[in-house]
């Protein structure tokens, strides 16, 4: 059973990576379009509302990243046989898995959209990503079979919650959202169920990629992303961000010169 486990493990890392890779390949190929592409005698990228779009996929991507590395880290001690990274990766790997791969849909049906009907086509190389997102959220289980699997491990496992808010306290104090939104997933813990279990999982995935991204990003990256996927100053959709982001710091850092 454990080979069987550990095999699930790493298929799900590969989809969690899978997914971060294909968010980041997008974000790219949609950020050289609108650099080149003009409309009006403006360039797209100089567009304010394109580039709160492109922002915030960019957001998503790294801290989608950043996640995937941390559990490739994770899932390299383990192997190496460190107890802590193991109890962590069980955890933290379906936690991932439901909720990268989960957002890829919506990502790259956005980065599409910026290259308009051009993205619709073949030619683009853009449908071909957007048949893809789906898959690696349903292959080696679904939403669902990954919150339920959350769930068994804080059953079966609870040494997988303390590993998980160990890592959460690595952050502690560096942002205050942060800081509430951990202290309300200690709560809801209490009354993990079926009912709730994707909402529990959804706040674990939040807070474990704001934690690395406020300890290591830029500011502008780490604080758009606390205000909006942890303090709710957000839309529904992709380019909702609030006007104290730094569009321009956080699009520097995300898409290539050229």
């Amino acid at each position: 059973m454990k080979t069987i486990i550990e095999m699930v493990n790493y298929t799900r890392l590969d989809c969690v990576m899978g997914s971060a890779a294909l968010m980041r390949k997008t974000l790219v190929e949609a950020g050289h379009h609108v650099r080149h592409r003009s409309a009006f005698g403006t360039r797209l990228l100089d567009q304010p509302l394109m580039r709160n779009v492109l922002a915030d996929l960019a957001l998503e991507s790294e801290a989608a990243t950043t996640l995937t590395l941390r559990l490739a880290g994770a899932a390299d001690r383990a192997v190496r046989g460190d107890d802590g990274e193991r109890m962590f990766r069980r955890i933290a790997t379906a936690v991932g898995k439901y909720w990268v791969t989960k957002r890829g849909p919506a990502f790259t049906a956005e980065a599409l959209e910026c290259l308009g009907g051009n993205g619709y086509v073949e030619e683009s190389g853009m449908p071909r990503h957007y048949r893809e997102a789906p898959l690696l959220s349903i292959w080696e289980g679904s939403g669902n079979v990954n919150a339920l699997d959350v769930l068994r491990a804080l059953t079966r496992e609870p040494a997988t919650a303390d590993a998980l808010f160990a890592e959460l306290a690595l952050a502690r104090g560096a942002d205050a959202r942060l800081d509430a939104a951990v202290a309300r997933l200690k709560d809801g813990l209490r009354e993990a169920d079926q009912t709730g279990a994707r909402r529990m999982v959804e706040r674990m995935a939040l807070t474990l990629q704001a934690s690395p991204l406020v300890r290591h990003a830029p500011a502008e990256a780490a604080d758009a992303f606390c205000a909006t996927r942890l303090g709710g100053d957000w839309g529904h959709a992709f380019g909702t961000l609030p006007r104290s982001a730094e569009l321009d710091r956080i699009l520097g850092r995300a898409l290539p010169v050229g």
